[in-house]
């Protein structure tokens, strides 16, 4: 299994994902089908499957002009998410495989939208596992809670993320992680794991490259958000909830302007 990354538009990201077996591919949020593509044709894949992790127009706008430049393709999306094209709609817990290496797992992880997926890829062959999260997890933050809650945001998060293995790749919707990195460290100023993660995100987009993927286990270590367990950063804010810690974090970074 290969994952190439392709950016879009200002700062998203597409995916596109290769069983090397087969040179069957399934294209993650491609909001520019025709960039798309092209990777596909450089790399000798054949795209069969598009797979959307939530309905906003940056991530699934794509997906008619995917329906038209490959026929038959099909399109998935959360149940309940009304996305754009989709022609297979998923529940939590739904398997898809690809070529003859790669399983598919649909992880419902609601908050940012109501219905959006979170795709777990593993191979047959190899050790280890990847996951799309969309604009759910991002290195070093989560997106805003635009039709949920902070417990959906917990249970999303800490849960059902927080639970897969700790090596597991994670790869995020947005180019957003020097600013989370900075506001994180804000919130734990003596994290050293967040100063030195920072100052490798800048190294890396002073060179135009990436920051993605992050894993699991680095995000348990950097992301305010999946830290929210933690009773000494409750206490911070005077909660001995994780709910209401992940809430109050949303906030501050909703008017941070860092």
């Amino acid at each position: 299994m290969k994952i190439f990354h392709i950016p879009c538009l200002e700062d998203n990201y597409a995916y596109l994902v290769v069983d090397e077996k087969t040179r069957e591919a399934a294209a993650v949020d491609p909001v520019e089908p025709e960039k798309v593509l092209k990777t596909a044709e450089d790399v000798g894949a054949k795209l069969k499957l598009v797979l959307t992790t939530h309905h906003h127009w940056d991530h699934a706008g794509g997906n008619e002009k995917m329906k038209q430049l490959v026929p038959g393709i099909k399109v998935y999306g959360g149940s309940i998410d009304n996305v754009k094209g989709c022609t297979d709609k998923l529940e939590n817990g739904d398997k898809l495989s690809l070529g003859s290496d790669v399983s598919i797992l649909s992880l419902h992880t609601p908050c940012h939208t109501q219905g959006h997926i979170s795709y777990c890829v593993t191979s047959k062959e190899e050790d280890g596992s990847a996951v799309f999260t969309g604009d759910t997890l991002f290195v070093a933050g989560c997106g805003k809670f635009f039709e949920g809650t902070a417990d959906q945001m917990y249970q999303s998060l800490c849960v059902t993320l927080g639970s897969l293995p700790k090596p597991t790749q994670v790869y995020c919707g947005h180019e957003y992680t020097e600013k989370n990195l900075r506001f994180a460290l804000t919130v734990e100023p003596e994290n050293e794991k967040i100063a030195q993660k920072l100052a490798w995100a800048q190294h890396q987009r002073q060179t135009n490259l990436p920051t993605i993927p992050s894993t699991i286990e680095s995000e348990l270590e950097t992301n305010p958000f999946m830290r929210v367990d933690l009773k000494e950063l409750q206490a911070k804010f005077g909660y001995n909830s994780p709910v209401e810690t992940i809430a109050e974090i949303r906030k501050l970074k909703d008017n941070w302007r860092g």
